[in-house]
């Protein structure tokens, strides 16, 4: 979905007007968000347009996880599959296995004296945010049936790869 069409279907929930008003803005301005950008680059870049510019200028995707954790989810960041090559799904599925294990163990470890520390929970986050990451490159591999490139899905234990947002 291109970000003019995701905008489009936030405006049909609310007042286009009500946002320019909130926002300080003109209401043409919030209807053209709504458009697909012309050929001849005329128009104005939507706000989400802008945003991404940004990602992909710094390479970071705070801006995303700040979203996110706004609207009470997690960004979790998909590994690239495209290039990888995997001839066998029985090591992915041990790995998604252990990996799971050992984030149910540091679960079981923290949970001992009846509470669990900040820098426990960061652990916790961080082990289930790399097998969430690691889970999701293999089931887009297997709903793309390309088994073949399963081998290089980098294991939660080396954490995420970070992508080129841009592609």
């Amino acid at each position: 979905m291109e970000s003019h069409e995701v905008l489009k279907r936030a405006l049909a929930k609310t007042s286009p007007k009500a946002v320019a008003s909130e926002l300080g803005l003109s209401l043409s301005l919030v209807y053209k968000w709504a458009e697909k950008p012309s050929d001849d680059g005329s128009g104005s870049r939507n706000p989400l347009d802008r945003l991404m510019k940004v990602i992909e200028l710094s390479g970071d995707t705070g801006i995303i996880e700040w979203l996110c954790r706004k609207h009470r989810g997690h960004f979790v960041l998909d590994p690239g599959v495209d290039d990888h090559d995997i001839h066998h799904v029985l090591p992915a599925t041990q790995e998604i296995i252990s990996q799971f294990s050992e984030l149910l163990s540091r679960i079981s470890d923290a949970a001992l004296d009846h509470s669990v520390t900040r820098k426990e929970a960061v652990e916790i986050r961080e082990s289930w945010d790399k097998l969430k990451s690691y889970a999701e490159g293999f089931v887009r591999l297997c709903e793309n049936g390309n088994f073949e490139k399963m081998l290089k899905i980098p294991p939660p234990s080396e954490g995420p790869k970070r992508l080129d947002v841009g592609s």
